[in-house]
């Protein structure tokens, strides 16, 4: 555990101390969000946050390589995910920079599956009535939509200032923490990609998040976006692996399908968004990708909310989903409810504190 503290801690240390340096770059090249009528911000704001997030992880991987439980953790599958995390963050750059449309967009997040194909990041098998092992082209198929789906979710989410960032350290910290006590109540190795690959997550955010959040300094962009809803997809994936399937039961089969359910139960909140949203435009005749300032954020900031409090609401109602899920893997169900319900409560007295604050003002 203190070889994964010490890549948490060195991450966000380097991930902190290179952002300012980016965000001069972004300038320069510029990369810079124009304020559009679906934006809350209300300053031009250079992008290519992703770009300091994966500088820091490249040097992160390169120093804790050294620790000896946290070396045993690099393989084929660390190395997939590195390099297909490269690829997406270069699609990223040029979209931040050029705009790219959505149809090369969507041929890159799959170029950058294919590439965590290559190197054995895959769904094998499924705990649906047993065990049922996949067929390589439809595990293949589905690893693919997967990817696709949470790296565009995330994409979705980035809103307000800091709010992506939060919710995937949030997801990262959730996959960590199950990873970790899998192994450990298991006897399993406790050095692989999934445990790896989310500590690094969470130092990324932790350093980038002190920029981000309101009023931001620099947004992590598409290039972000992408490249952390890749890093969390890929730790969702190689998590399954850690799971011996032929020694799984009815008793434990729920355990199993956690690693692929949490990231849906991490993002329940903005895929329910992105549903209404798709729906709200296709009913009035709108193209799917027409911009709005009708998304969840927007609603409850007209409740009188500050972006500050609207994005700490959210990641509340995120930790909501994604805590409960977890605890429900080792603990009793009521314990997990128990604190579902609590961290709603804490949202309700954001938001009444919230409106209090206002009629006083």
């Amino acid at each position: 555990m203190r070889e994964y503290l010490v890549t948490v801690l060195l991450a966000a240390i380097i991930t902190y101390l290179l952002t300012p340096l980016v965000r001069d770059l972004a300038i320069k090249a510029g990369a810079v969000t124009a304020i559009r009528s679906r934006d809350v911000h209300l300053e031009p704001t250079p992008r290519w946050g992703g770009l300091a997030m994966w500088l820091s992880m490249a040097l992160t991987l390169v120093i804790v390589n050294y620790l000896p439980l946290v070396h045993k953790s690099f393989g084929s599958e660390a190395t997939g995910i590195f390099l297909s995390g490269t690829f997406i963050l270069l699609l990223g750059l040029l979209d931040d920079r050029f705009d790219l449309d959505p149809i090369t967009k969507f041929a890159g997040q799959a170029l950058a599956a294919g590439i965590l194909l290559i190197y054995g990041v895959q769904i094998l098998w499924l705990p649906i009535n047993g065990i049922t092992t996949l067929p390589t082209n439809i595990g293949q198929l589905l690893t693919i939509l997967f990817v696709m789906v949470v790296i565009n979710a995330i994409n979705f989410v980035d809103g307000l200032d800091g709010l992506a960032t939060g919710i995937v350290m949030i997801c990262a910290a959730s996959f960590f923490a199950f990873s970790y006590l899998l192994a450990v109540i298991n006897g399993l190795n406790r050095a692989g990609a999934p445990s790896l690959i989310t500590a690094v997550v969470i130092g990324l955010c932790l350093g980038f998040l002190p920029h981000n959040f309101h009023p931001a300094q620099i947004f992590m962009g598409d290039s972000g976006a992408m490249f952390l809803g890749l890093m969390v997809s890929a730790s969702a994936i190689t998590l399954t692996g850690q799971v011996d399937a032929s020694a799984i039961t009815e008793e434990n089969g729920s355990s199993a399908l956690l690693p692929l359910l949490l990231p849906f139960t991490v993002l329940a909140i903005p895929l329910l968004d992105f549903a209404m949203a798709i729906l709200r435009r296709v009913k009035a005749g709108r193209s799917p990708f027409t911009a709005d300032r009708e998304h969840l954020h927007h609603r409850i900031m007209r409740f009188g909310l500050t972006q500050q409090r609207t994005t700490i609401v959210l990641y509340l109602w995120t930790a909501m989903f994604a805590l409960p899920t977890v605890i429900a893997a080792f603990a009793s169900i009521w314990i997990a409810i128990l604190a579902g319900a609590l961290i709603f409560l804490s949202s309700v007295w954001v938001i009444k504190s919230s409106k209090n604050v206002s009629v006083i003002k």
